[in-house]
């Protein structure tokens, strides 16, 4: 876990003050008491703290991404593939990356998961596998990839790309895992997938993310290792992230990031936000799926079910703002775009995360239990953004945010987790000063980021 003293007496306040250069928001410099706090030695740390690899720290900086899914399902008015609908019926003839890159863009998204395949078998690749694919169907005469054109507006506007591949596959007689009804033909279905995984891994450029819904009953590893290195993994005996437990795009709160491994009557891969330890051994963050419909596939019968900014907000709070990453999905329709009342609805769910989250009324980043922060006048506050530097684990265990009112301190919000992130939502109060008080914590709390917003 690294070495428990990370830095000496003698060279820490020069390492805080470089910190400090980082420090301004809307109200300037940070005060004194910021200073002060960040310039104590650190305490040592418990040696079994878990703390994220360099790979999970970076998905964690994602926060919100773009679930796409489309498939025969998107034919059939299901969620599930009824294997009613040949591939030569579906032709999405207007089939726009770029729309589906924009409509991410517009969101806040900063990478797409595209179900390359659901549990039906339909594959939107050029798959030498099966011919239950886009091969097959009639959209540009069978030559058409996908994940090729997605791939490409991807690299072209700067978003990441990740792949869902069910292992269900109804076509081959295979349940969830990827466990074929007929143990005979179990090897032959494993050999078929580990084809279509270096596929699908192989030919797109890298991949930030790979999906392994229903988690895996063999061992992908080496294909893993080989040619995605740079992405974490939902579920599966490699997993890196983890299901939060629910479709709703709601983390619990606290979520911790570690859990405990090994744990009676839990497989690695199969963990949920239920899970979360602080004191646990091994670092496991949580994903929020969720669908911006009621469905996840689109339907002629669901349009009024499109979500509401108000309720994609407080999804947003229940996520992100709970240290998760959010991944809200899209469905394209069966022209192959994105219906534009949903694209819109993303891109008013973008703005107005802007509009309460853009710029801060102050700003800093301190080490040590208290910080204290300047606000100028100019209104209320009405929102108060906490990280820790998880990088050297989630330390933080018990705290409250208090803001001076009249002359006097009152409380603003308080919890438990940190983590990555958390957003208080409070109600509009003109404050001269904030203070962040950590009143329990494992080692030295470090945070990376203490800022307050106002209504605008």
């Amino acid at each position: 876990m690294g070495d428990d003293n990370l830095q000496s007496r003698s060279a820490w306040p020069a390492i805080a003050a470089g910190l400090l250069v980082v420090l301004i928001g809307f109200g300037g410099a940070p005060s004194p008491e910021a200073v002060l706090s960040a310039t104590q030695p650190p305490a040592q740390l418990a040696s079994s703290l878990a703390r994220p690899t360099p790979l999970q720290v970076a998905w964690h900086d994602l926060e919100l991404g773009m679930f796409i899914h489309m498939g025969p399902q998107t034919w059939q008015d299901s969620e599930s593939d009824k294997m009613t609908v040949e591939p030569a019926a579906m032709n999405p003839a207007k089939l726009d990356t770029d729309q589906w890159v924009r409509t991410a863009e517009a969101m806040g998204a900063r990478y797409i998961v595209f179900v390359a395949k659901h549990e039906g078998g339909f594959c939107w690749w050029q798959t030498e596998t099966t011919d239950f694919g886009v091969r097959n169907s009639s959209w540009r005469g069978g030559k058409g990839d996908v994940l090729a054109d997605l791939a490409a507006s991807c690299r072209r506007r700067g978003i990441q790309l990740g792949v869902y591949l069910s292992p269900a596959d109804r076509k081959h007689g295979v349940g969830v895992g990827g466990r074929a009804a007929d143990p005979a033909r179990q090897a032959n279905y494993e050999k078929l997938f580990r084809q279509q995984l270096t596929e699908v891994l192989s030919r797109y450029g890298d991949m930030t993310e790979v999906w392994f819904d229903g988690s895996l009953v063999f061992d992908v590893g080496d294909l893993l290792s080989r040619y995605a290195p740079r992405a974490v993994v939902f579920q599966g005996p490699q997993a890196s992230i983890r299901w939060v437990g629910n479709e709703d795009g709601v983390a619990p709160y606290p979520a911790w990031n570690a859990v405990v491994f090994p744990k009676a009557g839990k497989k690695w891969g199969e963990y949920t936000a239920a899970d979360g330890d602080p004191n646990g051994n091994r670092w496991l963050p949580n994903e929020c799926d969720a669908r911006i419909r009621s469905t996840w596939f689109w339907r002629t019968d669901n349009a009024n079910t499109l979500k509401s900014v108000d309720q994609l907000m407080d999804m947003y709070y229940k996520s992100v703002g709970h240290g998760a990453v959010l991944l809200l999905n899209q469905t394209p329709d069966r022209s192959g775009l994105i219906p534009q009342a949903d694209a819109r609805r993303a891109a008013e769910f973008g703005a107005e995360i802007r509009r309460r989250l853009g710029t801060p009324r102050a700003e800093t980043l301190a080490i040590g239990t208290e910080v204290t922060l300047d606000v100028k006048a100019g209104g209320p506050i009405d929102h108060i953004v906490i990280m820790e530097n998880i990088a050297v684990g989630e330390r933080v265990r018990s705290f409250v945010v208090e803001g001076m009112v009249n002359g006097a301190w009152q409380q603003l919000a308080s919890g438990t987790a940190i983590g990555h992130k958390k957003i208080d939502r409070i109600a509009p109060a003109v404050v001269s000063r904030v203070r962040l008080r950590v009143l329990e914590s494992v080692g030295t709390p470090e945070i990376k980021r203490f800022a307050v917003y106002g209504p605008r």
